[in-house]
C-alpha cells in the first residue's frame, strides 16, 4: 500500500502502516513525547477491520517491534505514554523496563452506566505506562497538570510539621489513578472511532511531558486526539494511520486539508443533530381540522 504524507509546518498526517512509517520516515531520537494506543487484540471493529491476530504470541511480536522502533525514535530526553489492554500490559511492561525506566504505571479509569459482565467483575480502567529513557533527564511540567487537594481545598487542616504551622496545600500532582469519562456519542469531540481517547487525557498528557514546540508522535492515530490536542498547545505534531477514513478525520481536526479525493471534509452528522422529517398525514391532518385544508 502506497503511503500518503500531508503536512504544512508543524504538523504531519502518515497514512500508512506504522512500522512501514516509522521505519521509513521517522528519524532516530527525534521526537520528544510519544502517545501510544494501538490495537487491543480483544476483537474490537475498526471500520471493517478486526483487532483481533491469530494467537496472542503473533500480537505480542508485532508490539515489540514497533515498541523497539518507537523507543529509537525518541530523543535521548523523551518520554513516552503506552498504553493496552489490562491482559497485555504485563508482557509491555517487562519488555519496556529492559529498555526504559518505567516512572508510573498509571490507571486511566472511567464509570459506565451500562452492565460491564454478569458472572466476573467488568473491566472499568484501561492500564497507561509512563516511560523514560533517562530518568535523570526528561520533561515534567508538574505546575501545568496540579489538581484540586481536597485535605488543603476543602478541610482545611493545619499542618502542624511546618514552621509555623499552614493549612494544606490547595492544588497537587496528580496522583497513579485517573479519572476522566470516556468519550460518548452525544459529546462534543465524538467521530466515528470505536476506542476515541478524550481530550482531558491527552491534555494531561502533552503539558506534563512536553514544553511548547516540542514534537509529539502517535504512531496509531485513529481520531488524531493526540495532534489536534498538541496543536491546540503550541507543540508539533506527527500522526500515523493506517484507515483512509480515520486519516479524513485527522486532516480535518487539523485543517491540513478541506477536501479528500473531491470529497469534502466535514464532521458526520449525528443521528440527533438530523433535522426531524415532517410527518406529512399528522400535518393533512392538523389542517383539516383547522378548517385551513385546501382541495384542487
Amino acid at each position: 500500500m502506497a503511503m500518503e504524507i500531508f503536512e504544512n509546518k508543524n504538523h504531519k498526517i502518515i497514512k500508512g502502516d506504522s512500522l512501514d512509517a516509522l521505519y521509513d520516515n521517522i528519524p532516530d531520537n527525534s521526537v520528544d513525547l510519544m502517545f501510544i494506543d494501538p490495537p487491543y487484540n480483544i476483537g474490537k471493529n475498526f471500520n471493517g477491520l478486526k483487532d483481533k491476530w491469530a494467537t496472542d504470541e503473533d500480537y505480542l511480536n508485532w508490539c515489540y517491534e514497533w515498541i523497539y522502533l518507537c523507543i529509537k525514535k525518541l530523543k535521548p530526553n523523551g518520554s513516552m505514554y503506552i498504553m493496552t489492554s489490562t491482559q497485555f500490559m504485563p508482557y509491555f511492561d517487562i519488555f519496556i523496563r529492559k529498555r526504559m525506566s518505567i516512572l508510573s504505571r498509571l490507571v486511566w479509569y472511567y464509570d459506565s452506566s451500562g452492565v460491564q459482565a454478569k458472572n466476573y467483575y467488568g473491566s472499568m480502567y484501561e492500564p497507561i505506562l509512563f516511560c523514560v529513557k533517562d530518568p535523570n533527564n526528561y520533561t515534567f511540567n508538574a505546575d501545568d497538570i496540579l489538581v484540586e487537594a481536597k485535605t488543603g481545598a476543602k478541610r482545611k487542616l493545619i499542618d502542624y510539621r511546618k514552621n509555623p504551622p499552614q493549612v494544606y496545600s490547595s492544588e497537587k500532582i496528580p496522583g497513579n489513578v485517573w479519572e476522566f469519562a470516556r468519550v460518548r456519542y452525544r459529546m462534543d469531540e465524538y467521530e466515528n472511532h470505536p476506542t476515541q481517547k478524550p481530550i482531558a487525557l491527552l491534555e494531561r498528557i502533552i503539558k506534563a511531558s512536553s514544553n511548547v514546540g516540542d514534537t509529539v508522535l502517535d504512531p496509531f492515530s485513529g481520531t488524531f486526539t493526540t495532534s489536534f490536542v498538541a496543536q491546540q498547545l503550541g507543540r508539533k505534531s506527527i500522526g500515523i494511520e493506517l484507515q483512509e477514513d480515520y486519516v479524513k478525520i485527522g486532516l480535518r481536526r487539523l485543517g491540513l486539508a478541506t477536501e479528500y479525493k473531491g470529497e469534502k471534509l466535514q464532521k458526520e452528522i449525528r443521528s440527533f443533530e438530523k433535522p426531524k422529517k415532517q410527518n406529512i398525514m399528522s400535518n393533512l391532518f392538523e389542517e383539516e381540522l383547522n378548517g385551513t385544508l385546501v382541495y384542487a
